[in-house]
C-alpha cells in the first residue's frame, strides 16, 4: 500500500499529501535499506531500455517491421534532434551514450503514471545526480583529453577584453561551468519530476476522497474536478516527461562538445 492511498484511508479529515510520497521502506523486513521501490524500478527501467533495443536491432532488416521501426524512429530523433546540433561530426561518436540517457531518463518518468508503479524514478535526487556527474565527468575527461589541462581551462575565458573585467568574469566562469552546471543539470530533472509527482498526487487524492470519504453533494462536486484536473494535468506530465528527458540530453550534448572543442 503507497502512501498516497495511506493518507486516503486513514483519516476523516483531508490532509494533502507531502514528502512521505517518496519516502519509501526496505521492500521486505530486514531487507537492505537502500533497496526500495525506487531502486527496483530504476533497475527494471534500464533493463527495459536494454530488451526494446535489442530486440529492435538484433536482427535488422532493409525494410524495417515492428520494433525496429520504433527503434530506428528514436534514433533518427535523438540523432537529429540532440546530438547533431551540438556534436556535428562527433554525432556518431556519442549517440550510444545519448540514446542511453534519453530513453532511460523517459522510461523512469513515465513510470509515474504507469499503474502500480505510479513513481517517477528521477524523483528522487540521487539518480538525476548520478547521471549528472557521470556527464561531468566525461565532459572534463574530455576537456583534459582534447585540450589539455591548462587550455582546458585558460578556454574557458573569452579573449581580448579589458583587464577589470577578467576579475569578476573568471570565478563566474568557473563557478557556473564547474558548480553550477551540474548541480542544475541534476536538479532540474529532479525538481520538475517531484513538483509533478507531488501535484497529480494531490488532485487525484482530491477526487477520491471527496467522493468516496465526503460523499456529500458539495462534496461530489469537488471530487469530481479533481478527477478531471488529474486527467488533464496526467496528460500535462506526459509532455513534461518527455520534454525534461529530452533537455537533460540535450545539456549532456552540450557539455560533451565543450570538452571536445573550447567554447570561445
Amino acid at each position: 500500500m503507497n502512501a498516497l492511498t495511506v493518507l486516503a484511508t486513514g483519516g476523516e479529515e483531508f490532509k494533502a499529501p507531502g514528502p512521505e510520497l517518496f519516502d519509501f521502506p526496505p521492500l521486505f523486513a530486514g531487507g537492505p535499506e537502500w533497496l526500495t521501490k525506487p531502486v527496483v524500478f530504476s533497475v527494471v527501467g534500464t533493463l527495459l531500455v536494454c530488451v526494446l533495443f535489442w530486440m529492435a536491432f538484433a536482427k535488422p532488416k532493409l525494410v524495417p517491421r515492428g520494433l525496429q521501426n520504433i527503434g530506428e524512429i528514436g534514433y533518427m530523433f535523438v540523432r537529429d534532434e540532440i546530438a547533431r546540433p551540438f556534436l556535428g561530426k562527433n554525432t556518431d561518436r556519442w549517440m550510444p551514450m545519448l540514446m542511453s540517457l534519453f530513453f532511460l531518463i523517459w522510461f523512469w518518468n513515465i513510470f509515474a503514471v504507469v499503474p502500480i508503479i505510479q513513481f517517477p524514478v528521477a524523483s528522487h535526487i540521487a539518480f538525476p545526480v548520478v547521471l549528472a556527474v557521470f556527464v561531468y565527468i566525461v565532459k572534463v575527461y574530455l576537456g583534459f583529453k582534447h585540450q589539455g589541462p591548462v587550455k582546458y581551462f585558460t578556454n574557458m575565458i573569452p579573449k581580448g577584453l579589458p583587464l577589470p573585467v577578467y576579475i569578476l568574469l573568471v570565478p563566474i566562469e568557473y563557478l557556473s561551468t564547474f558548480i553550477l552546471a551540474p548541480f542544475t543539470h541534476a536538479v532540474r530533472l529532479f525538481a520538475n519530476m517531484f513538483a509533478g509527482h507531488t501535484i497529480l498526487a494531490f488532485f487525484s487524492l482530491v477526487g477520491f476522497w471527496f467522493i468516496f470519504e465526503k460523499p456529500t453533494a458539495l462534496g461530489f462536486g469537488v471530487g469530481v474536478v479533481g478527477v478531471i484536473v488529474t486527467i488533464l494535468l496526467t496528460a500535462l506530465e506526459l509532455l513534461i516527461q518527455f520534454l525534461q528527458a529530452f533537455l537533460f540530453a540535450m545539456l549532456a550534448a552540450m557539455y560533451i562538445q565543450s570538452g571536445l572543442e573550447a567554447d570561445h
